[in-house]
């Protein structure tokens, strides 16, 4: 079903207000929401905490959201979404996941403390070869021979509540909001409806979406918030706009311009080293006429 954009509501964008509305208790329902129409059960937030890739202004430039929230099972969802195109983001997705792990394991914890991660990733550029707009991936151990899916045994099945082996490893989500049609035809198609055009349909019903139409509403911000709303969808706009502009030169010219990019930086870094030479032979000559044997 398509929304009735006459009755839409413009709203703040989804990156944006992760970074400074939706980490508030109060407004859990909303991630709530999103998180258990993607993940198909319902999700229940106990925190959302800070990481080391958020950045604490627009004005850092940075085009990645990081949010890591944790349920009331102790897992971990990693939520980013990426604006500008990476060719190695899927390794950009593994590293966020392992270091996930990592960063909260304890030393000397048993390995069975480790926890289950997920990784949602939103990403409005075209990343891989695809025509769906919503991908999920996990580890699969699968029988050589047999093509049997490898299972948990019941001791563990009792400890972890997993099934199969490749429960316990972490699950990606990819989506890509381009290629969405605009028709919204499941509570997540209303999503990335919103996702990518900053409205939700007054006959919206997933869940959470309620509750972001209450408190994304762009009218209610106060005068600071919508000047720091402004400010990063400007910034926004032209970092896409630098995008479709390269895009159109084509590749060759893209190419050309880097390599005359870099040819500069390498002259700049050539001349600072000279004058760092320049420097350490002025020191050696003054400590040599100071000096008395």
């Amino acid at each position: 079903m398509t929304p009735d954009k006459n009755r839409d509501r413009p709203l703040v964008s989804f990156d944006w207000a992760l970074k400074r509305l939706l980490r508030n208790k109060a407004c859990f329902e909303v991630v709530e929401g999103f998180l258990s129409e993607l993940l198909s059960r319902q999700i229940t937030i106990t925190s959302v905490l800070e990481s080391e890739g958020n950045r604490e202004h627009a004005r850092d430039k940075s085009n990645r959201v990081d949010v890591v929230a944790e349920d009331e099972a102790g897992e971990v969802i990693l939520i980013e979404l990426q604006f500008i195109p990476e060719m190695d983001y899927f390794q950009c997705m593994l590293y966020g996941a392992s270091k996930a792990v990592v960063e909260r394991m304890i030393q000397g914890d048993p390995y069975m403390k480790i926890r289950k991660i997920y990784s949602i990733n939103i990403v409005y550029f075209d990343l891989g070869q695809g025509k769906d707009y919503v991908y999920t991936g996990k580890t699969d151990f699968k029988g050589v021979h047999s093509h049997e899916i490898l299972k948990l045994s019941k001791e563990q099945y009792d400890i972890f509540g997993k099934i199969e082996a490749g429960d316990l490893y972490p699950e990606y989500y990819v989506l890509k909001i381009n290629n969405f049609d605009d028709v919204a035809k499941t509570p997540l198609d209303e999503w990335v409806y919103f996702l990518k055009h900053d409205r939700i349909g007054e006959h919206f019903r997933a869940k959470g979406l309620r509750k972001a139409r209450e408190i994304l509403d762009y009218s209610r911000l106060s005068a600071e918030e919508k000047a720091d709303y402004d400010y990063e969808q400007s910034i926004k706009s032209h970092h896409l706009s630098q995008i479709a502009s390269a895009k159109a030169m084509g590749i060759s010219e893209m190419e050309a311009k880097y390599s005359k990019t870099l040819e500069e930086k390498d002259r700049t870094i050539e001349k600072q080293a000279q004058e760092i030479e320049k420097l350490k032979r002025l020191l050696n000559m003054k400590q040599d006429s100071t000096f008395t044997p």
